[in-house]
């Protein structure tokens, strides 16, 4: 993989850094963080944060998770180098000693990430949130290191998170952010086009993310997934026909329960999963070190689950369920009839296949799994949906991952957004890539 282009310059850096700072008090009693607690706060201000940034302007679903990924990575630099080398770095090959203050590594990598990001992120939309933002970042990152007493210990933590955070944001330099569109219309049978209101089309606010370098994969196509059903097969058939009769706006056979859910998940995985895993960090007692390594593997297997689904939608290029109703007489398929008047439940600005949702479901559930199991410790979860509009509680709880990832195939189909194998799919993509980074990321030191 092409990355760690300045890593030597960076550890002359904050070698220099410490050795100014020095060691003093070293036969101090070592500062206390060693627990998660900072590491599960930044995470929850960076959802909190990242998700506030407009879409065009890098808050839409899969800009927000590469944002995620870039900081959940930068906190696992910054903790990982913290005493003995256990774990192979992402970019950071400094080391710093083990007194070092953690809460203060971590709160300085997570902060200057954070807040290069919405400080240097595009106006491409209005952002009248932008000063409020950076100011709520500023006064969390000064009460956090205001907790942690003034020595040696607290001025090396906070060395090596500056080091953590410039090594990641240097490493994303020219990685294909906000470049150009992806997407090349095409008018014929199978293409998406765009939703037209008023003249204006509903376009991707991020049509650049499938061409992102990614984080933890080789390539934004190493992924591909397998071809949508062709048009005149049977398949197709049944799954146009599936989400023809259950995913429109009206006239639905939804029950009133399945309405709800399809609203429910419209909520961005980033929250949800990210949610989760603090609940089970907090859960199991996870260190800082063990809950960096989580967070920063979910992220960055999900921002590569992002990148790569939003390579394969306009590589594919297929059309969205109320393209394909709408046009059925187009497809040389006797089996399916067009309805001119047909919409779905919801809508999204992007072609369909495969499953964005699902692709980021499968990724962050399959991490999930790696570290607690199918069936967590101490039982249910919660997941918080943001989205408006669900009509009911935005609060429910799961016993299994596997329970919310069968119910998101269903909900998807239901709110009129995909074919049954787009969801599928997508969390069949989610889980190699989750597999892939496991085995490439932050491996014991040591393993060959």
């Amino acid at each position: 993989m092409v990355r760690r282009r300045s890593v030597a310059v960076v550890t002359m850096t904050v070698g220099a850094l410490l050795g100014a700072l020095g060691t003093s008090g070293a036969t101090a009693a070592p500062p206390t963080g060693t627990d998660a607690s900072e590491v599960s706060r930044w995470n929850q201000l960076a959802a909190a944060t990242l998700g506030a940034v407009p879409g065009p302007n890098g808050g839409a679903p899969p800009a927000f998770q590469i944002n995620m990924g870039i900081v959940s990575g930068a906190v696992y630099d910054a903790v990982n180098a913290i005493g003995p080398k256990k774990h192979r770095p992402y970019v950071l090959e400094t080391r710093a000693g083990a007194r070092a203050s953690i809460d203060a590594a971590v709160a300085t990598a997570a902060f200057h990430v954070l807040d290069e990001l919405v400080s240097s992120a595009p106006e491409r939309a209005p952002f009248p949130g932008r000063a409020g933002l950076l100011s709520t970042l500023s006064t969390t990152y000064a009460s956090s290191l205001a907790a942690i007493a003034d020595t040696a210990f607290k001025r090396q933590g906070i060395a090596v998170g500056h080091a953590a955070a410039e090594a990641m944001l240097e490493d994303r330099e020219g990685d294909g952010r906000f470049g150009p569109s992806a997407w090349v219309p095409s008018s014929a049978p199978g293409h998406w086009s765009p939703i037209v209101t008023n003249g204006v089309p509903a376009l991707d606010p991020t049509p650049w993310a499938g061409n992102v370098r990614p984080f933890l994969v080789e390539s934004p196509s190493q992924f591909r997934s397998a071809p949508p059903p062709d048009l005149t097969s049977a398949q197709w058939a049944a799954e146009y026909n599936e989400v023809k009769d259950i995913g429109r706006a009206t006239g639905s056979t939804r029950t009133d329960t399945q309405t709800y859910i399809a609203r429910w998940w419209q909520s961005a995985p980033v929250h949800s999963w990210n949610e989760v895993a603090r609940q089970l960090i907090a859960r199991t007692d996870l260190d800082a070190a063990d809950s960096a390594r989580l967070l920063a593997l979910q992220n960055m297997a999900g921002a590569d689950a992002s990148i790569t689904c939003w390579n394969d939608k306009y590589h594919f290029d297929f059309w969205r369920p109320w393209n394909a109703i709408q046009r059925g007489d187009e497809d040389n398929n006797p089996l399916t009839v067009a309805d001119p008047t047909w919409t779905s439940l919801i809508a999204a600005p992007y072609p369909e296949w495969t499953s964005g949702h699902n692709c980021q479901d499968g990724v962050h559930a399959a991490v999930l799994r790696m570290f607690f199991g199918d069936d967590p410790v101490g039982g249910k979860y919660q997941i918080t949906s943001f989205a408006t509009n669900h009509g009911g509680a935005a609060v429910r709880m799961f016993d299994t991952f596997t329970e919310p990832l069968t119910e998101l195939i269903d909900a998807r189909i239901w709110a009129g957004l995909h074919y049954r194998s787009a969801d599928v799919a997508g969390q069949l993509l989610g889980r190699n890539v989750a597999a892939y980074g496991a085995t490439h990321f932050a491996q014991p030191v040591g393993r060959g």
